[in-house]
């Protein structure tokens, strides 16, 4: 697998060329045990500085994937080689498509049931050589969840998408990765939400300027707040290049 993993902000940040995301996920489909493609962005990056299990999560995973233009400019303000950020849905698009390919399967956990339902429906449209094994919405208590992951380990698909509803999100896997077969578990929290068409993902123009977070003040205004965390991450970015420099 082509892949280099660098640090920014002492934090796990792969780089792989769009190219070779086919090889990388037929590798990754031949290993065994639970695998892991983690979509980071951020602010789940200054996550991980003070969250220990978060950080584990990303040391850990098989693909940290930068979604944030943030991450791509402080590797290179930091002289690393410079990442390549992926939009998730886009990716995601392409996971299925490859998964298609050789008819593997996927699993769908998370959301509510009507969305659960119109995404597979939507799924089985577009992807219709994509087997989909199983499916289990979100929002369940602690009680149901051995249900969840016993379901999960019956059907034993190639990849788990997780979706809005999934407590602790990323981590979720992780914790418990013993509980698990042999699948590569993903986690997009809009995901269901933008197949399900309850709701418009990010164009992609927009997107690629790096411009997503406006849209997301303007569907929650409170967001304007992060660029406090923000500063914060410029204030690091500086440090570790001053300390590089001693």
């Amino acid at each position: 697998m082509e892949v280099e993993r660098i640090r920014v902000a002492g934090v796990p940040v792969d780089i792989i060329r769009p190219e070779h995301l086919e090889q990388a996920l037929f590798e990754l489909l031949a290993a065994s045990g639970t695998k892991q493609i983690v979509f980071l962005s951020v602010w789940n990056l200054l996550k991980a500085r003070g969250n220990a299990e978060y950080k584990l999560c990303l040391e850990n995973a098989s693909l940290v994937l930068p979604i944030s233009k943030s991450i791509v400019n402080g590797a290179v303000f930091l002289k690393k080689t410079k990442p390549i950020r992926y939009n998730p849905f886009s990716a995601i698009i392409s996971f299925f498509t490859i998964l298609e390919t050789r008819y593997k399967s996927l699993y769908l956990l998370g959301g509510h049931k009507s969305t659960l339902i119109e995404s597979e429906r939507n799924l089985h449209a577009t992807f219709p050589d994509l087997h989909i094994v199983g499916r289990y919405t979100g929002y369940f208590s602690k009680d149901t969840e051995k249900d969840v992951l016993s379901a999960i380990f019956k059907a034993n698909p190639s990849m788990v998408l997780l979706s809005d509803g999934i407590p602790s999100g990323v981590t979720w896997p992780y914790v418990r990765r013993n509980s698990f077969g042999s699948s590569i578990f993903v986690y997009y929290k809009d995901a269901l939400s933008v197949f399900s068409k309850r709701k418009k993902r990010v164009p992609n123009e927009v997107f690629d300027a790096g411009h997503e977070i406006w849209s997301e003040i303007l569907s929650n205004p409170l967001k304007i707040f992060l660029v406090f965390p923000f500063i914060w991450y410029i204030i690091i970015l500086i440090w570790d290049r001053l300390s590089s420099k001693t």
